[in-house]
């Protein structure tokens, strides 16, 4: 008799489900929310951004006492700015409506990316939530929110408050989903999911590194190192002023803060003597020596320190130093991979390094940067404006801050570059984007292109816009009538009525699809 075998029973893991049934629900908002007109989408934009920036110092707090990490003035700063400043931003601009190029003989009609999974982290939580659902509203797009654990419950409380607004404003329902609980399985499934257009990640480089492994599109950012140049023409009082008040930003937990200073020997006594009057405290050699040993255990950053002030950290170490003490200047020799302090510091801990020329300093920074941090940011600190070219080619980053503390000035808060919680790092950093993450990014365009012989006219479409403001009741995703998933009640929209029998049977139809989807899931 021969021996029977049996093909093993596969069981997906917990969380599969959860992740299809998630991904399904943003697919059919995602389709409904294109057909919008822009009028409808600003009115959606504003509408969760105002809800957002309503409760920014609430959010700022619960961030802070849930990860441990940051100040909440400062969060509530970012808040502010990753929600109803990312608007104003961009008010005027227009990411729905076809554009019109009459010389060229081109339409370029925009195309949403359809689902987007965002992946956010524990430093800038609710920022980095509002940031990237304000994009994905702007370009009609749907948004799964998968949020740090450390930071869960906060990011789950924003991301409904932002979504009950955007429904209520017209929005179809599941237009913002948030994973209440994340775990490895269900966001694999969200991250592989074939119906998951594009994956914004934004955390360490395994998070990036597995957006990118995912098999889908992928936007991610790689990890900052920011090397400041200071020469000799600088305004010492001004810089020393920048330097710390962006280092001590949220103690230090933006990837853009300054991690090494390389000063001219000149002006090194009297940048450090600066730093000091702007409440920092600059370490001795036996300090330092501590300081490197805490933050940096056995070479290796020890997580504990992130987004903590600068006086626990000394205290951590054995240091007493005085209690308005915002940074922790530690003064080293070699920029080598050896030397943790040249190494990336999420907390107030600053490295710095005296070289004899601007020449060497620009060597010193690109040694900062092959150590990490390539692609992202750097900074400098002058009048000489051939040294600032100089540096700005030589550094491989793509964007270098002017006078300005890198913290805001990279993110663009405190300069021109556009505002974001996502900073991408081109190829030197191994991203798809080289730009800080603009609602641009999360568009395609259907271009129409006219015959360019200059006898073949092309007609006007001026006026002409496939997309609409819906009427009748805002879309509601059908659920099943055994689900017991929660759906948004959305608020009244003043609209056209249609027809009660109408809508009867379009709830009908969809209970029957709804329920013949969840049959075949379970199967």
């Amino acid at each position: 008799m021969s021996e029977m075998t049996y093909e093993p029973l596969m069981v997906e893991p917990a969380g599969v489900p959860r992740g299809r049934a998630m991904v399904e629900r943003a697919d059919w908002a995602a389709r409904a929310y294109a057909k919008y007109d822009v009028a409808t989408v600003n009115r959606i934009v504003d509408a969760a951004a105002s809800a957002l920036a309503g409760r920014a110092q609430e959010f700022a707090r619960d961030a802070v006492a849930e990860t441990g990490f940051g100040v909440v003035e400062h969060k509530v700063l970012k808040n502010i700015a990753c929600s109803t400043g990312i608007v104003e931003t961009y008010r005027g601009q227009d990411f729905v409506s076809p554009e019109i190029d009459d010389v060229n003989k081109i339409v370029a009609i925009p195309r949403p990316a359809g689902v987007v999974l965002a992946l956010t982290p524990s430093t800038n939580p609710v920022a980095t939530v509002s940031f990237k659902i304000i994009l994905a509203l702007m370009t009609r797009n749907a948004i799964i929110v998968s949020p740090h654990p450390m930071a869960k419950k906060v990011c789950v409380a924003a991301a409904k408050v932002m979504a009950d607004a955007a429904v209520a404003a017209g929005a179809p329902d599941g237009i913002i989903q948030i994973v209440e609980d994340p775990s490895i399985p269900l966001i694999n499934a969200l991250m592989t999911d074939e119906r998951t257009d594009v994956i914004v990640a934004t955390g360490g480089s395994p998070v990036v590194r597995s957006a990118y492994r995912s098999g889908n599109p992928a936007i991610g950012v790689g990890p900052g190192n920011v090397p400041v140049l200071v020469d000799a023409t600088a305004d010492i009082q001004k810089t020393a002023a920048r330097i710390i008040e962006s280092k001590a930003f949220d103690n230090s937990i933006l990837c853009t803060n300054e991690s090494v200073v390389i000063a001219e020997e000149a002006i090194a006594d009297k940048l450090l003597s600066a730093f000091a009057r702007e409440g920092a405290y600059v370490l001795k050699d036996e300090e330092r020596d501590a300081i490197r040993n805490t933050v940096f255990p056995e070479g290796h950053f020890n997580i504990k320190m992130v987004g903590k002030d600068a006086v626990w950290i000394a205290e951590q170490a054995g240091i007493k130093v005085p209690a308005k003490t915002r940074v922790l200047v530690a003064p080293f020799d070699l920029v080598v991979p050896e030397e943790p302090l040249a190494h990336e510091k999420l907390c107030p801990v600053l490295g710095f390094i005296r070289v004899p020329n601007a020449e060497r300093g620009i060597d010193k920074a690109r040694a900062v940067l092959r150590i990490t941090g390539a692609g992202h940011s750097a900074a400098i600190h002058s009048a000489n404006p051939d040294l600032i070219m100089k540096f700005s080619a030589a550094v491989p980053v793509l964007r270098v801050s002017v006078n300005v503390g890198n913290s805001l000035g990279a993110s663009g808060i405190q300069t021109n570059l556009p505002p974001t919680m996502t900073i991408g790092t081109g190829y030197a950093g191994r991203s798809s984007v080289g730009e800080n993450l603009q609602p641009k990014h999360l568009l395609n365009y259907t271009r129409l292109a006219y015959n360019a012989d200059a006898r073949e006219v092309m007609p006007s479409f001026a006026g002409l816009n496939p997309w609409s403001s819906p009427t009748g009741p805002v879309p509601a995703y059908p659920l099943a009538s055994n689900d017991r998933a929660s759906a948004h009640t959305p608020a009244p929209i003043n609209r056209e009525p249609i027809s009660q029998d109408v809508a009867e049977l379009r709830d009908e139809i969809r209970k029957l699809i709804v329920e013949e989807l969840h049959a075949l899931i379970k199967n």
